[in-house]
């Protein structure tokens, strides 16, 4: 199995090696490619040293796989040449994600609409594959009439960039950003919260809440959900946070909402008010599990629920994600 992974060097990249290790993913060639300032630069996988090599020799050493973590841009550029090639492309950016043709997978809820045909797969945003991990099982169950989501995203969601930012305002304790750094946000996120993530549309919201709108219809594959949302920052290095109202179509009891959220693969329930049980993204950091709790009704309407729903937004938000779909294409079109 050749796998080429493409934005090797960056953060969600450099996890999806990790992740690729970690989960033993059976690799007899590996094409580590990034920008042109990183070509011909050495990294270190399963042992062995590899070389850095610029994105066009990636595509004309035909790897079976490529994960691409390299930006929007770069994906709409490279990935349909790959694909032309007869490699599959799994795409971690928002290039291809509301593409009609596209399968847009979370492996646990919708492989099946990855196909034979099938060359560009695209990986959900990280808050909106958390999200649907709990809602799938839900929805199934009782069917979803509407969503009210509020986001408390991590600043690695806006990679390194904006991790840098959080510890330069931490470390030298700013009340003003300094003019001469590069800053992910328009304002001091240190001991702050930004109602902002993404860039805003003429409509009032963002391109983060957008996105959970449009993408958890289609993973879920149903137009009519009513869903609105709002994205904050918060100053957490790793680990996305969601409370998320849901209203079903049919009644429901809390403990069936359990066992089904309990039974979901990759979900962990955490939910013991009594002795503070409840997810946290400290705790969730560097896992691969989606974790929920504070379950309850939501006693202001019929068919009302609340979930508190925490991951790990550069594993199972992203990289893990990645490789498990790499996983089920390998089973299903490589191992005979």
């Amino acid at each position: 199995m050749r796998i080429a992974v493409v934005g090797a060097t960056g953060l969600v990249g450099s996890k999806m090696l990790q992740v690729l290790d970690e989960q033993q993913v059976q690799i007899n060639e590996l094409i580590v490619a990034a920008s042109e300032r990183s070509v011909g630069k050495e990294i270190v996988f399963q042992g062995k040293t590899h070389r850095l090599v610029s994105v066009e020799d990636a595509i004309v050493q035909h790897p079976d796989i490529a994960i691409f973590s390299a930006g929007a841009s770069a994906s709409r550029q490279y990935a349909p040449r790959f694909a032309e090639n007869g490699t599959f492309v799994i795409d971690n950016s928002s290039a291809w994600r509301m593409e009609k043709n596209v399968p847009l997978v979370v492996p646990e809820i919708n492989a099946d609409t990855i196909t034979t045909e099938t060359r560009i797969i695209a990986n959900p945003n990280c808050s909106t594959i958390q999200m649907v991990m709990a809602l799938a099982p839900i929805h199934k169950a009782f069917g979803i009439k509407r969503l009210v989501i509020a986001t408390y995203q991590s600043v690695s969601g806006s990679g390194l960039k904006g991790i840098n930012q959080l510890y330069r305002e931490e470390n030298s304790q700013l009340l003003t950003p300094n003019s001469q750094l590069k800053n992910a946000y328009p304002h001091q996120i240190y001991r702050n919260v930004l109602p902002h993530g993404g860039d805003f549309c003429e409509n009032g919201y963002t391109t983060e809440e957008e996105k959970l709108v449009n993408e958890t219809r289609k993973i879920l594959r149903d137009n009519n959900i009513a869903i609105t949302a709002t994205v904050c920052r918060v100053p957490v290095t790793g680990g996305h946070s969601e409370a998320v109202n849901v209203e079903t179509k049919r009644p429901f009891e809390l403990d069936e909402v359990r066992k089904l959220l309990a039974a979901m693969p990759g979900v962990v329930v955490q939910d013991d008010p009594s002795t503070n049980l409840y997810p946290m993204p400290i705790e969730a950091f560097d896992k691969d599990e989606v974790f929920v709790g504070r379950i309850r009704r939501d006693l202001s309407i019929a068919n009302g629920l609340n979930l508190w729903i925490v991951s790990d937004n550069i594993r199972k938000g992203a990289a893990t994600n990645a490789v498990q779909i790499a996983q089920y294409i390998i089973r299903q079109y490589f191992k005979k």
